[in-house]
This record gives C-alpha cells, structure tokens and sequence, in this order.
C-alpha cells in the first residue's frame, strides 16, 4: 500500500503533560511515562458500556464499487449522544475518586464532548458544570441541558469558554474533564480500535490496510493508534484535517506545538487552534500519516454516507470518507480494505442546503459556467440545443441566471450536471465551437459563494418588462414549450432558475412584452399552463430590477 504523507520519527523526549488537576485520578504526570503497552491496558480496561454501545461496522458498498476498494464504517455517530466523544468523558469520570464526583465536574466545548460529560456525570450522579461559547447553536445547547449539564454561556471561541472553565475549576474545586489531553480520555476513545478488529472477523475477512481518523484536539487518534500499532502494527493510521483546521499535521511536521491564529469553523467538531501535548507526542510516534481535505470535498462525503446508510453525518463525521477517496485517486489502489470512523453526526439542519450545493461541486458532478450568448432572436433558443446536443448525452440544468445588461450579448450564470472529474472544461469547450464563449466557473470560488446569487440589477435595457414567478415541470422540454409559444417580438429580460431537488422548478422571467400586445400575452400564459404569478407592481422588483 502506498504510504500518505509521512510523519516525522518520533523525538527522543517530549513536552511533559500537562498537569492534572488537584485529585486527579491516578495517572502518568509527564507523556513520557506511558508507553504503548500502557496504553493498551488502560484500553482493554476501559469503562464505557454504561453509557456508549458497540458500534457497528458496515460496508459501504456502493462507495467501494465506485472506488474499487473494500470501504468500511466505524458507525459512531449510532452512539446515544451521535459522537465518539462519550466514550472517554465517561471513561475519565468513572476513574474519578467519589470526592471529586461529589465536588462536581466543569468542561468547556461547544458540542459533542459538552453532551459526552453531561450524560456520563447524569449517570455518575456529579454536577456537571458546562462552558460553551455563545456562539454556540441553540440545538446543542438544549441537548447538553437534556443531558442533565448546567450550562454557561462566555465568549465567543472555545478559548474563551476555556479559560472561563479553568477560572470556575479554581474557584469552585470542581475536577476539569479535558476533551482529549488527558490518558483516560484517549484510552476511552481508543475502545473504538478495539471493537473494530473483533469486528473484522465478524464481516469473515481480517484484512485491514489502513484506518482514516479524523483530527481535531488528536485523542480519538492517540487511542486508536495506540491499540492498532500494539496489535496489528502493520495496519496504517492516517489522520485527516481539514485544511483551514491543521493544527496536528503542522505540529507533528514542525516537531513541536503550533498554534494556528484562526481556524475553519465548517468541521466545527474538528476546529482546534492548539492540539495536546501527550496527543502530539503519540501522533509523532504512531501515526503513519496526514491529509488534507477541503469543504467541498467533505459534502461529498457527507452525501456518499448518506446514499450507503441513508444517514447524515457532520463535517468531522465525513472527514474520513473524504480522505479515502483522495487517497484512492492519488495512489491509484485497487482491492486494498480500508475502515473510516464516522466520529459524529450533530450536524445543524440549517446547514444541510449549504452541503447539498457543494456536494456536487465536490464530486464534480455539477459545472458552472459563464456563457455569452449573441443578444440576437433565437439565440437562448440555440444555446439550449447545444446543451441538450453535448456529447454523453444531455444533461440537468441545475441553475439559469440571466439579466438583460447589453444591446450585444447576453452573459448567462449557468449551472450543468456533470458524468465526473474533469468534464467542465470539456463542456466549455464546446459551448465555444458553437459560437458561445465560455468561462469554467466550477473551481472558482467567487463564483460559487457570490456571484451565483448576485446575477441582476436595474437595467435601462428593460423596456416593457413584465416580471412573472413561473413553476415549470422538472422534466426534459418545459423550457423549449416556453420558447416555442412566445411570440417572436417578445425578448427575455431576466431568467432565473436553480434547481431545488423538487419535483417542479421556480423560475422568474422577465418578458419585454409591448402594452398593445396583452390579449395576445394572456392567450400565452393560457395556453402555455404553467402556474404563474405576475410580479410587475411587486415593489420589491421596482427596488432592486426596475429602473
């Protein structure tokens, strides 16, 4: 198996730990004290099944048809709070003297570990004391409050809750629950490696080539590297980060802490400024490797768990995913097994239209364009059949903008299904054969996050412009029955559509349609039977498209 970005040999010595808080549980006071064998103790002995169950492990067969690989799922977004995180809050709790459950506990997150040490000190009978940034979204902290935490809302980052919560330790006595630099945190977490090789029998092949593991803080891949290289040392462990969130494959580059000044906040489950100091050292001496992803490529993911399971991950819960496939095309495998763990799923509803866009954008099967088009009769008319003429057969158009701008040529925002990578520009080109000069938008991120949306305007060129909202049928020549029953003195000033996933489309047209011409314009839309409603004196068209 072709290695991935390779880490750098472990140092000789590393940064001691962090020290515990006052009364901790028992353990090592510098990293340097535990060594792997320890490690696989403190994970055989775990305590978590009071609160996690046993995740499952499923194929994901239609990915690895595509891939031609044996792709696996480590489910840990089926745990009861939807993440991995239980496992080493409760793990660490449980280590806990009765005193120090008496006083309470205290974290700072804003999410899955706030509900991991809310549910495991609810079961452990302690008070739960939980900072979260203000930034945080009501979802989660209505599921943290469910889980029985008291919560307390400071500061906009999780560095600010931090510090508020090491304050509140100080002052009140309360023990600090680390999210994962802390040894009982990582042996907790490393009890999904341990499920998943006696799992691997279950499914009658033990083969496993490499494991992908999303980085945040680094403790789910400190316990899952630890168990993996103590008992199948063969098998690789590769971290993925997001891009904009790298904090661990810096660090481990650099051989020492690096603290990132800002971090991405789309994978917010994985957007950590600082990693730890015993999760550094393991990360050096353990993990075989990085890599890196984007956004989009991530809502691919997401969209490829869903169509295996039918289930919605987060961001970090997709990390994995979107590895294996880069990993895939980079070196080209075929026939190797690799696992990816699906570490959460506490996605925001809000934020599920935003995925579904870039999806396709991140599997390349949607193409954006800039077209112009001649601002001559019958020329939408002929663009349309060029797109339905492409070569592979003809293709959804998943978006249409177009505003009347010049008396020459008309430059229309459009948006195309694609059969794969590399295809936009292909199509580009062929729109420029047939006399449309074309611009490939598809990797330009202006035009994804902007410009998509700010296509209009006032224009002194719409004369006689009737503005109407249209719903056409989504199927193959609604657009050309429209065409064909416009009478042929009648020019499109505006056409905007972009497809929703619905069975019909809304589209806004802008129709210059002379005053003496209305019996002729009502016989149109009657005999055209499209739902429509005429928008002309709606004073928001006269603000923002009507000079």
């Amino acid at each position: 198996m072709p290695a991935p970005q390779p880490a750098p040999p472990a140092a000789v010595s590393a940064a001691p730990l962090a020290e515990s808080p006052a009364g901790a549980a028992p353990a090592a006071t510098a990293a340097t004290d535990l060594s792997p064998a320890d490690y696989l103790k403190l994970i055989l002995t775990a305590r978590v099944y009071d609160v996690a169950v046993e995740s499952a492990l499923e194929p994901a067969r239609q990915l690895s048809r595509r891939l031609h690989n044996k792709v696996l799922l480590k489910r840990e977004d089926q745990q009861p709070v939807f993440s991995f995180k239980l496992r080493g809050a409760y793990n660490k709790l449980a280590h806990l003297a009765p005193e120090q459950l008496q006083r309470g506990v205290i974290c700072a997150s804003a999410g899955n570990h706030a509900q991991g040490v809310a549910l495991g000190a609810h079961r452990l009978g302690a008070r739960a004391v939980i900072v979260m940034p203000v930034t945080t979204p009501q979802l989660k902290i209505e599921a943290v409050r469910a889980l029985g935490g008291e919560v307390l809302l400071h500061g906009d980052s999780y560095t600010d809750a931090h510090a508020h919560a090491l304050a509140l330790q100080a002052e009140h006595g309360y023990t600090f629950v680390h999210p994962f630099d802390d040894p009982y945190v990582i042996a907790g977490q490393g009890t999904v490696a341990m499920e998943l090789l006696r799992q691997l029998q279950s499914l009658g092949n033990q083969r496993l080539d490499a494991v992908f593991v999303a980085v945040g803080g680094g403790g789910l891949i400190s316990g899952v590297a630890n168990y993996l290289k103590a008992l199948r040392p063969e098998i690789k462990v590769i971290g993925v980060q997001m891009n904009d969130s790298n904090a661990m494959l810096r660090s481990v580059a650099a051989g020492q802490q690096v603290t990132l000044a800002e971090v991405g906040l789309f994978s917010d489950g994985t957007a950590v400024k600082r990693v730890g100091d015993e999760t550094l050292r393991i990360s050096r001496a353990l993990v075989d490797g990085f890599i890196e992803v984007d956004t989009d490529a991530v809502c691919a993911a997401i969209k490829d768990v869903f169509v295996d399971t039918r289930s919605i991950v987060e961001p970090a819960g997709a990390l994995a995913v979107a590895a294996i496939k880069q990993y895939v095309a980079t070196h080209k495998t075929r026939g190797e097994t690799y696992a990816a763990i699906l570490c959460g799923a506490n996605m925001n509803f809000d934020r599920l239209r935003f995925v579904a866009e870039r999806a396709e954008v991140g599997e390349q099967r949607e193409g954006l364009f800039a077209v112009t088009l001649p601002e001559e009769r019958g020329s939408f008319k002929r663009f349309l059949e060029a797109i339905g003429n492409l070569p592979g057969g003809p293709r959804n158009v998943t978006e249409f903008s177009y505003r009347i701008s010049d008396e020459r040529v008309a430059h229309v925002f459009l948006g195309l299904s694609t059969h794969g990578r590399g295809e936009s520009s292909k199509i580009a080109a062929n729109f420029a054969r047939h006399g449309f000069a074309t611009l490939d938008l598809t990797h330009d991120d202006l035009a994804q996050e902007h410009i998509r949306h700010m296509v209009g305007g006032h224009s002194p060129l719409a004369h006689d412009e009737r503005l109407l909202r249209f719903v056409f049928p989504e199927r193959p020549g609604a657009l050309l029955k429209f065409l064909n029953l416009m009478r042929p003195g009648w020019n499109i000033s505006l056409f905007h559509y972009r497809n929703q996933g619905a069975d019909y489309g809304r589209i806004l047209v802008g129709l210059q349609v002379p005053e003496a011409e209305e019996a002729e314009f009502q016989t149109f839309l009657t005999t055209l039977g499209y739902p429509c409603v005429d928008e002309t004196a709606n004073p928001v068209y006269r603000l923002f498209l009507r000079r």
